[in-house]
């Protein structure tokens, strides 16, 4: 009788040990299936949230890390801060990963955010005088971004050979002699009335009560490599977290969120 009691003692000892080992091992499985993605504050973060509610759907946890520029989010992400970003558009992630030597890399389009023209004080491009100042980001892809949406508007002509790094000095004809003013992306809202114009990110321009497809005395036709995506390390690039972020993103419901919310201001890319 002994013999028998010690081996259902040992055998309940096994059992108890494999559930251990089983709830570790599920403990593994949910860690996997938890990732932090960083985005900016307004459309990306709101559209995020969209996308965390689908994923729920698919078991993953995605918690959000929301930041007010440009420059963290890549850096956050190559440190490990964070394990994706949606916030910027390819010339953009290129310029700052060869830069910085930032082993990151893009994997999914999201959404094209048009930039657009606005005003305080004009209702139409055709109105800007000669001699005017006009505004736009000071960072090299949005700058260049700028300056393509200003030839797109009729206002100057680039240069033939002007590419996604395109600067003031590769603008070939200014008939009005129109006078550039760079400042901080996110700061153009704010200086607005010191301009006649001035080229605002959307994301920018909707944080700031705009409307782009209302209030833009131009905006983008939806012809441009400025496409917005998301952002992961290159060794994470194929881990099964990633894919289920990329499925949600690219949800019907997602793009249905998108279409509702922001018409035109906002399109889907995939």
């Amino acid at each position: 009788m002994k013999k028998y009691f010690t081996l259902f003692i040992i055998g309940a000892v096994l059992v108890l040990l494999a559930a251990c080992g089983d709830s570790e091992n599920n403990a593994a499985d949910e860690e996997i299936d938890s990732i932090i993605v960083g985005v900016t504050a307004g459309p990306h973060e709101e559209v995020m949230e969209k996308v965390q509610e689908v994923a729920e759907t698919k078991g993953l946890e995605i918690e959000l890390k929301v930041f007010t520029d440009y420059a963290i989010p890549n850096i956050a992400l190559a440190e490990g801060d964070i394990d994706a970003n949606s916030f910027q558009h390819k010339p953009f992630l290129d310029d700052f990963k060869e830069e910085r030597g930032l082993d990151i890399t893009d994997i999914a389009d999201t959404i094209n955010f048009p930039m657009g023209i606005y005003s305080e004080k004009l209702d139409d491009v055709a109105e800007i005088q000669e001699g005017d100042k006009l505004g736009l980001p000071n960072d090299p892809t949005n700058a260049a971004h700028a300056l393509f949406l200003f030839e797109e508007a009729g206002l100057i002509t680039l240069k033939e050979d002007a590419g996604n790094e395109a600067t003031i000095k590769d603008i070939a004809e200014n008939p009005l002699n129109l006078e550039f003013i760079e400042l901080e992306a996110a700061q153009i809202p704010r200086h607005l009335n010191e301009v006649a114009a001035a080229a605002i990110n959307t994301n920018f321009a909707i944080d700031n009560g705009f409307t782009p497809s209302e209030d833009a005395i131009h905006l983008e036709t939806d012809n441009t490599p400025w496409v917005n995506l998301i952002a992961v390390r290159t060794e994470d690039k194929d881990s099964p977290a990633i894919n289920k972020l990329v499925e949600s993103y690219h949800s019907d419901e997602v793009k249905q969120f998108i279409e509702e919310e922001y018409s035109e201001s906002l399109i889907p890319a995939w």
